[in-house]
């Protein structure tokens, strides 16, 4: 197939896929399949219009590579036809591997992480596409020589990030979200083989640090968000344990061979085309279609978790910067305990606590380089003129019913 097609995309406007390969990748079962998976999981419980998806992620991260590889051609860096498509056809496929919801079943039903399975399911389009993908595994894997390549795919100003904090602000409605993406995209250029940003655009990836962290806070961290995903979790891993115990359960086939089946990485790997087959079977659906039917269920926690997910009745949420008291958890866990009518062990599913932690800018990964007009590379934690700082924010939380007194 290499006909040129255009999607209309409402961030972007109309959006080329510049490449064949790159259509043929969209239109295979294992990429539709993002379309029926929510970028911001349950989200959407606080911003109604965050019902975006996967796949229209991935085409605006795609779009955006287009982009900075025309600009970074403009500056006369060697970027071949064969790497460019390479690169976009590993954005593309960057989230190939997400499950339904994004991350809640790399916490219960499957013990793999989602870019495991994306390069899992790379390396299976590659064999399907007679070894068209070998030069994107490498840049995705960071084996390639041209190591700017593989930051544009993930790095600290990668495609991926520039499109999902554009697409999600747009989404929500949070406007703090906002970036000057095209500036930014328009001051990129390589010196010794890394990505650089040139001085002139220093205050714009200021302002992309910043959004990142209020998009973190205001909606990927959102109390709400936070607890809706966390009973996901808890209410999954409930159906698993009730699985592993022979109980029935009605869910579709997809759902049920990843409950009643504890399948690792080491099982993906042994059993690759099987399993990614029956993974790409999953999304959001089938997880919405079991909690539906588990309302009905005896099991008291499994009902009770899966009700109040879909009629939006979702736990109390406590914030603080400190660790809670273990007597005030204890007093809580107790009254969960008598007033539902639970045993102990039950209580480990209705009341929950953790931590998250954010940050405006890391230094422990590799830092943003900033090209000075003298030529001298420096990185952006070494830029004093700028109000962005490594610190760490952790909160910690605590979940459980709202009708607990």
């Amino acid at each position: 197939m290499n006909k040129k097609k255009i999607f209309n995309d409402p961030v972007y406007g109309f959006i080329t896929v510049p490449y064949g390969i790159l259509f043929d990748l969209i239109e295979h079962p294992f990429f539709q399949r993002l379309r029926r998976i929510k970028q911001v999981g349950l989200t959407h419980y606080v911003y109604p219009g965050a019902l975006h998806t996967r796949f229209h992620h991935a085409l605006g991260a795609m779009h955006l590579m287009t982009q900075a590889i025309e600009v970074l051609r403009s500056k006369d860096i060697d970027i071949t036809e064969e790497e460019a498509r390479a690169v976009s056809i590993a954005i593309l496929l960057h989230d190939i591997g997400h499950g339904p919801f994004s991350h809640a079943l790399e916490h219960t039903l499957v013990n793999a992480h989602h870019e495991d399975l994306s390069i899992l399911f790379m390396e299976s389009l590659n064999d399907e596409f007679e070894g068209k993908l070998n030069l994107a595994i490498r840049i995705f894997k960071d084996q390639y020589e041209k190591k700017f390549l593989h930051q544009l795919v993930s790095g600290q100003l990668d495609m991926d990030r520039m499109d999902y904090l554009n697409r999600d602000s747009f989404f929500t409605g949070v406007s703090e979200g906002v970036i000057g993406y095209d500036r930014i995209i328009k001051m990129l250029s390589v010196r010794d083989n890394e990505l650089v940003v040139e001085e002139k655009g220093i205050y714009s990836i200021e302002k992309f640090l910043i959004a990142r962290r209020l998009m973190y806070w205001q909606v990927y961290l959102h109390k709400t968000s936070l607890v809706a995903e966390q009973m996901l979790i808890r209410t999954l891993k409930r159906a698993k344990d009730l699985a592993n115990q022979g109980i029935a359960l009605d869910c579709s086939a997809s759902l049920k061979k990843f409950l009643y089946q504890n399948i690792g990485p080491e099982a993906f790997r042994q059993n690759r085309d099987e399993l990614l087959k029956s993974f790409a079977r999953l999304d959001d659906f089938d997880i919405i279609s079991g909690l539906k039917n588990w309302i009905e269920h005896d099991d008291f926690v499994l009902s009770f978790l899966s009700k109040s997910i879909l009629n939006r009745k979702l736990f109390r949420v406590e914030l603080n910067n400190n660790t809670f008291g273990s007597d005030y958890k204890k007093n809580i866990r107790l009254n969960i305990e008598s007033q539902l009518n639970v045993t102990a062990s039950d209580v480990d599913y209705l009341f929950f606590e953790g931590q998250e932690t954010n940050s405006a800018y890391s230094t422990s990964k590799k830092e943003i380089k900033i090209l000075f007009k003298n030529n001298v590379v420096k990185p952006m934690s070494a830029f004093a003129d700028h109000g962005i700082h490594p610190k760490i924010i952790t909160k910690h939380y605590l979940c459980y019913p709202k009708n607990i007194t």
